[in-house]
């Protein structure tokens, strides 16, 4: 019979520990609970800081739970079960604002298209289920970034590619702009991304209240906006068909 691996049992260990105990352990207190010298102890943390699985406070020096267990707690939501969801509210959607519906997740530095309902004309279109998005800049990469830890980890001041004159590219616009979504639940990207090009999104939420993904349309600034500032209705549909959504997935509150 195979062995387990001792490394990999204490390091679970270590992950159950800081799950079910205090918000934050010094190093000590893991090492005696677990019954680990401290250099043992210290030497799987690092690991695990290093992978994004344990966080460590700059001021106290104790050890939490890192994002990157969010990204794979999500995980265990099927993006296909998520596309499912959202089909008839997507094309709902499309039919009620006239405009392109996109499904966005989280994927490595970006936001990953999963599902792209064209918009409801005779013009030629071009499926971008499997094209990226960039996190900064699009309405989907915000909202995201703005409710998801996990995304927000990945937005660095070097990512924040200008794209348009009107990119935020600045920490502190940035986070300034984030705090915005937030108070209000929806992003928007008025030529931040494209020339030309407007979009507003809102955050998908799971049963757990966890941000899953988040669903958005987009279309020429001169349907979607009205004297610069987005459509009112159009804003209030995306919100809609967001909460449809999360409601679906069993989330119970907005």
């Amino acid at each position: 019979m195979a062995r387990n691996i001792q490394s990999l049992e204490r390091a679970a260990a270590m992950l159950r520990l800081l799950a079910g105990g205090e918000r934050r352990l010094g190093l000590s207190d893991i090492a005696s609970t677990l019954g680990l010298a401290k250099g043992t102890a210290h030497g799987i943390l690092r690991t695990l800081q290093q992978e994004g699985f344990v966080e460590q406070d700059e001021a106290s020096g104790r050890y939490q739970l890192g994002a990157e267990l969010l990204r794979l707690g999500n995980s265990y939501l099927d993006v296909h079960e998520l596309r499912a969801r959202a089909l008839v509210w997507t094309d709902d959607l499309a039919r009620s604002s006239g405009e392109s519906v996109y499904l966005g997740v989280v994927h490595q530095q970006g936001v990953l298209i999963v599902h792209h309902v064209f918009r409801p004309d005779d013009s030629r279109q071009v499926l971008e289920v499997g094209a990226m998005h960039p996190l900064h800049s699009s309405a989907l990469g915000k909202v995201l970034s703005a409710y998801d830890p996990v995304a927000h980890s990945e937005v660095t001041e070097a990512d924040r590619k200008a794209f348009t004159p009107r990119t935020v590219t600045g920490e502190r616009e940035f986070e300034d702009v984030l705090d915005l979504i937030r108070a209000r639940g929806w992003a928007s990207d008025v030529e931040e991304t494209w020339e030309g090009v407007a979009s507003v999104a809102a955050p998908i939420h799971d049963r757990r209240r966890l941000p899953v993904g988040a669903v958005g349309i987009t279309g020429a600034v001169e349907r979607v906006c009205d004297d610069g500032e987005l459509r009112s209705e159009l804003v209030a549909a995306v919100r809609d068909c967001a909460r449809a959504v999360s409601r679906d997935l069993g989330a119970l509150r907005f």
